[in-house]
């Protein structure tokens, strides 16, 4: 019986190699993901600096837009107040020519008076005043006579002053408006041809704001594919780091039946309640479970548990196990490690500031693999702590010692 016991532990520890070939395997094709995941996360890194970079070329061909759009909507107005400037003082030339012609044709009846009155001097000198004169029937009939006469002539010399008083006046105010029209006209033209070069700036910006639209469009699409992409390539990792996981569970269970046949101490089994030590010290500031998302604002699950530590903080493997991924997650946890401790369990540990470990790497309990930071979707310094039992996360309260 002995024998036969002894017998099949041995066929038990000679078929763990096997495990361990089909572990090596399952740790190439992670590697191989890891690798695929790593040149994606570069191109995705360098179209984000594009999309960055398109989006500012965007943001910057739409202000000037807008600059040239409310430069021509000023230059429009200042048109539009020159142009009623120019209406009215066209209706004021137009009035003051009335009133010039008028000035003009009074002027005119006058002029042909004097000029008959001097030509009826010359021929035949004032006679016909002295007729009026010597006609007169009285003294004061003379007296009236002469009066008469003295006025008709103060007033026609009164209204040819006041005539030419008004021709002179009229005249100014035609030149000044004449002026003024000429420098509206200068004004008019130039504001013209302002609106003119604004509206053709106008359009080569709008041009370039089409163009900047459609490059950052480009440029957004195929973020959002590498980001798929990468998605996939994560979830592919996930699942060979599960498939590794059952094969070390199924080679630790191999072993713990190697020993309990061979009546030596089983090596305790991983993944037990209480079997891990906290990563930091400190208050839990976001338990497991449903809650509103402080980034988002959404109510979502959270997946661990957030410990509350200062900035640098040392954070210590809670046990003995194997670094399955240490780098940055685009998922919103920024600088990232994944520990497997055996028996299906795994550790994660999330916003970190720094990273103290290596993909594969052998960890012992107590070990600093990382630093308490801020980086992916944070609001201030903490360690996002999970627990995955099967890859799913499970309250790691039930696992904390």
């Amino acid at each position: 019986m002995k024998r036969l016991v002894a017998a099949f532990a041995i066929f038990v520890l000679c078929s763990a190699p096997l495990v361990g070939s089909a572990k090596s395997n399952i740790d190439q094709k992670i590697l191989q993901q890891r690798q695929k995941q790593r040149e994606v996360q570069a191109k995705l890194q360098q179209k984000r600096g594009e999309l960055d970079a398109a989006r500012t070329k965007f943001q910057s061909a739409s202000q000037q837009l807008d600059d040239a759009n409310r430069n021509i909507a000023v230059a429009q107005r200042q048109l539009a107040s020159l142009q009623g400037q120019l209406r009215w003082n066209q209706k004021r030339l137009d009035w003051n020519q009335v009133q010039l012609g008028a000035a003009q044709a009074t002027l005119k009846r006058h002029g042909d008076a004097l000029n008959r009155r001097l030509v009826d001097a010359y021929e035949h000198g004032e006679l016909g005043y002295l007729t009026v004169l010597l006609t007169a029937t009285s003294f004061s009939d003379f007296v009236e006579r002469w009066d008469d006469i003295r006025l008709l002539v103060a007033a026609n010399q009164q209204a040819l002053r006041e005539r030419k008083a008004a021709e002179a006046k009229v005249a100014a105010i035609q030149s000044d408006l004449l002026a003024s029209r000429v420098r509206l006209q200068a004004d008019q033209s130039a504001v013209t041809q302002k609106e003119n070069q604004l509206a053709s700036l106008a359009e080569q910006r709008r041009q370039l704001v089409v163009a900047a639209d459609a490059e950052k469009r480009v440029v957004a699409q195929e973020v959002t594919d590498l980001e798929e992409t990468s998605a996939q390539a994560e979830q592919a990792i996930q699942e060979l780091i599960r498939q590794k996981q059952a094969e070390e569970a199924a080679r630790a269970a191999a072993a713990r039946r190697a020993a309990l046949l061979a009546g030596q101490e089983p090596p305790p089994l991983a993944g037990a309640p209480g079997a891990l030590s906290w990563p930091v010290s400190g208050r839990i500031s976001s338990p497991f479970g449903m809650r509103s998302n402080p980034v988002s604002g959404r109510f979502t699950m959270h997946t661990g548990i957030d410990i509350a530590a200062e900035m640098g903080t040392t954070i210590l493997a809670p046990a003995d196990g194997r670094v399955i991924s240490a780098g940055w997650n685009d998922g919103g946890y920024g600088n990232m490690v994944i520990l497997d401790h055996g028996g299906a369990m795994s550790t994660l540990y999330g916003h970190l500031s720094q990273i103290f470990v290596g993909n594969d790497q052998e960890v012992k309990k107590g070990q600093a693999i990382g630093a308490v930071g801020s980086t992916g979707h944070s609001t201030g310094p903490h360690l996002h702590f999970e627990v995955r039992i099967d890859g799913r996360p499970v309250d790691p309260m039930s696992y904390l010692h």
